[in-house]
């Protein structure tokens, strides 16, 4: 059992399907709440909306993992890689007690949410619960990310930093 099965919510999907299918709902509406309100204010409310999903999820998720911060945030790392490796590229540049980096240089999200015209939302969805991850990890995970292929840049830059082990 994946610590991530509830968000899947069918494990036999993949992850860009699963994102797939909630871009087929969400593009619409985004688009008829943005005619309706206009851009910023429509674009707001999903943000909030999505972001407070996202948060709320991740940190259920990290709480049904048993152990201390560092191994939710380890949990579900490793769960979200195991769903997302065939889709993204990794060059992996550093991984020791202190950090883990690497840049993701291929991506099939960043490429479907691009080819929608809707890198913002794939931001949202996918791009975003990284950090929800890390909050798992409470003060012994962190994470910068200067730039995302998403945003259109030419990868994007994952910067965990651990907290000495005690």
């Amino acid at each position: 059992m994946n610590v991530l099965d509830d968000y899947m919510i069918d494990s036999r999907l993949s992850l860009l399907d699963k994102t797939r299918i909630q871009a087929q709902v969400l593009v619409p509406v985004l688009r008829a709440l943005r005619a309706e309100l206009g851009k910023e204010k429509a674009d707001a409310i999903v943000r909030h909306a999505l972001r407070h999903w996202s948060k709320q999820l991740f940190a259920a998720v990290g709480e049904s993992v048993e152990g201390g911060p560092r191994r939710k945030w380890a949990a579900m790392h490793t769960a979200l890689a195991e769903v997302t490796e065939r889709e993204v590229a990794v060059e992996m540049i550093r991984h020791d007690k202190e950090a883990l980096e690497f840049d993701v240089t291929h991506c099939r999200f960043a490429e479907f949410f691009r080819a929608l015209g809707e890198p913002e939302l794939g931001a949202l969805l996918v791009c975003a619960t990284d950090f929800d991850i890390v909050a798992a990890g409470g003060s012994e995970v962190g994470l910068t990310r200067d730039q995302t292929l998403m945003q259109g840049a030419p990868s994007c830059t994952f910067r965990y930093r651990f907290a000495p082990r005690a």
